[in-house]
């Protein structure tokens, strides 16, 4: 059987560091409340950065520890909802900025937090086909975009960053064993944004006038009832489709979106502490960036080792949701 495994990984994170004590000046808030509520202590912001640098620096990391040319790369996946343009998609910018030759197919999809792994499954998917070999899979956002820096409830969770992986063709008991994605479109209020269009001159006419700031709109207590909901079933269906149990998982990574919600994952699954990775203290929630940055963080300085099983989950906007079981190679 033909399964793709993760050949390398890579992440980019903008230089400017924004602090809870930053914050205080801008909203009212406090350190101490934030990192009780959240787990977060710091987050970086993109002010030089954009989307597509990030990503491609990325990329460029990912390529080179999986020892693939970019002219070799068949297939470029972008989850994201912060492009730098409406159109073209981040994916073509990847492609021309790498030199990947022209033809392969290139695109951007939009599931918010859970951009990465609905990424990473249709990749993985292209090559169980046999229809791609080298597939490079990005997830990033810059929220610092689309927040409302006023507004205490959401200003202080967000930050910006790009994570990458490269899929390659495998064959045996290692690679990606299961993964799945979902939506439930009836949610939608729970987390969104808002007026990413102006209107048009006629919009009075059609009666669809009214325009909102396109800023991250939140329902704090649903989103986290959903979201713990949503997650733990998410890694229950990963592991029974991997024909494994709780007790196999080396590594939960999960989406870095609060300390609260991984908490209360954790203890539905009865996975100990040591078992789940955690850099949300540093980086906040970076959205489809999150898990790539982690799983790289993970490879590279938390060694993971051959065979090790990896639980990847996620949700988001949409309201969606993803995981992934991973025997590592």
């Amino acid at each position: 059987m033909i399964r793709s495994k993760i050949a390398g990984t890579g992440s980019a994170l903008p230089e400017k560091i924004l602090t809870n004590h930053d914050l205080e000046k801008l909203v009212d808030t406090s350190d101490e409340w934030v990192k009780t509520r959240t787990g977060i202590a710091e987050r970086r912001i993109a002010v030089s950065e954009s989307t597509l640098s990030l990503s491609v620096k990325a990329s460029r990391k990912a390529l080179k520890a999986a020892g693939i040319s970019a002219k070799d790369v068949d297939l470029i996946i972008v989850g994201t909802v912060t492009p730098d343009m409406v159109f073209p998609s981040t994916a073509c910018f990847i492609q021309a900025e790498l030199g990947v030759k022209p033809g392969v197919p290139a695109l951007d999809l939009s599931a918010a937090c859970s951009g990465f792994l609905y990424a990473l499954d249709i990749a993985d998917k292209y090559i169980r086909s046999g229809i791609a070999k080298n597939a490079l899979v990005v997830g990033v956002d810059l929220f610092s975009r689309i927040i409302d820096w006023k507004d205490r409830s959401t200003c202080v969770l967000f930050g910006d960053g790009a994570g990458a992986v490269l899929l390659t063709p495998t064959k045996g008991k290692s690679g990606i064993l299961s993964s799945h994605i979902h939506s439930d479109g009836n949610h939608w209020k729970s987390l969104y944004t808002p007026g990413a269009l102006e209107p048009s001159p006629f919009s009075s006419e059609t009666g669809s006038g009214s325009y909102e700031k396109p800023f991250v709109t939140m329902a704090g207590n649903e989103t986290f009832k959903l979201a713990v909901k949503t997650i733990s079933n998410a890694c229950i269906e990963a592991l029974e489709s991997a024909g494994l149990s709780k007790e196999d998982v080396t590594l939960l990574i999960p989406h870095q979106a609060n300390t609260r919600i991984i908490k209360a994952v954790r203890q539905r699954l009865k996975i100990p502490e040591e078992k789940v990775f955690l850099n949300i203290q540093k980086y906040g929630n970076t959205s489809a960036g999150s898990i790539p940055i982690a799983l790289d963080e993970a490879v590279r300085n938390h060694p993971v080792k051959r065979g090790d099983v990896l639980l990847l989950v996620a949700f988001g906007g949409g309201f969606t949701w993803a995981s992934a079981a991973i025997r590592w190679t």
